[in-house]
């Protein structure tokens, strides 16, 4: 596997970029004052413990969370109830949180950007193995849980 076959690598590229975006302040663009720290915190706060759900609901069923190996379980319980792809939104949602928190919204078309990547790279390789393997499990599954939210 090469390095930048890991979405850490990917959501750390993302916050490089907004994090210098900030530093440079093209425009002079602002949200507006130290409020925005705030919903800002809560989207990284939210993104971690979507993560921890996810990893701690994989870890039960005794499954990879590595995205390119074969996973051993369909897991469909516990936060996987709700999106398919927890930890991956928990990824956006840091992203974002950091965007805000950070003060760039010049920034803020790296989240649409980083999904997109994310989908395209990993999400739709992970599901066109999980179908394969799954096959009917995993078809109900997508009929019942959607990818993001």
């Amino acid at each position: 596997m090469r390095w930048i076959d890991v979405p850490p690598v990917w959501l750390a590229l993302a916050l490089a970029a907004a994090w210098r975006l900030g530093q440079w302040r093209p425009f002079g663009l602002s949200f507006g004052g130290d409020w925005i720290g705030l919903p800002g915190g809560l989207l990284v706060g939210a993104g971690l413990v979507l993560m921890a759900l996810a990893v701690a609901e994989m870890r039960r069923q005794r499954t990879t969370v590595i995205p390119h190996m074969e996973a051993d379980h369909l897991v469909r319980t516990g936060i996987f109830k709700r999106t398919r792809n927890p930890i991956y939104l928990g990824d956006a949602l840091v992203l974002a949180g950091l965007v805000l928190y950070w003060d760039v919204p010049v920034a803020l078309p790296l989240v649409p950007v980083f999904v997109w990547i994310i989908e395209r790279r990993f999400i739709l390789p992970e599901e066109k193995r999980l179908r394969r393997k799954f096959r009917q499990d995993f078809f109900r599954y997508t009929e019942a849980t959607r990818r993001w939210l």
